[in-house]
Parts: structure tokens; C-alpha cells; sequence
């Protein structure tokens, strides 16, 4: 039992590790452009110019589709 428990262990710690860095409110990239989740988008992001269109709404710069789990992030000058 335990060699199965150790595996499993390690998958579910490093699928939480994988969402925690995905699931940043706003991260400063280069000290140049701020980044921010939409709040208004749902679903898997698959066309950057659907969520290009929501950020606008949403008062940011531009947007586009990232990351393993398809997030709409938005951008805006800092």
C-alpha cells in the first residue's frame, strides 16, 4: 500500500503546484507589463481575440489565451 501511496502523493502535489502558478491575480512581468486573470471570462480560453475583446471590456490594455489550463490574461502597461 504504501508504494502505491508515494506516487499518487507526488502527482497531486505537483498538479497543485501546477494550478498555484497558474492561478496568479497579478504578476509584474519585467517591470514593464502587469498581468491580471479576466474576471469576466469563463471557460478554456482558445481564441486570443475573444479575450483580447473581454479585457478591453474590462478596462485593460489587451488580452490573450496562457498557460496549461487556457486562462484569459490580461495586460496592461505599469
Amino acid at each position: 500500500m504504501e508504494r502505491f501511496s508515494r506516487p499518487v502523493s507526488a502527482v497531486i502535489l505537483l498538479m497543485l503546484v501546477l494550478l498555484a502558478t497558474e492561478m496568479g491575480p497579478v504578476a509584474v512581468e519585467g517591470g514593464t507589463t502587469c498581468k491580471a486573470t479576466s474576471n469576466i471570462y469563463k471557460g478554456l480560453c482558445l481564441l486570443d481575440d475573444s479575450c483580447d475583446i473581454v479585457c478591453k471590456r474590462e478596462g485593460f490594455h489587451s488580452g490573450n489565451c496562457k498557460g496549461f489550463l487556457r486562462k484569459c490574461v490580461c495586460t496592461n502597461p505599469c
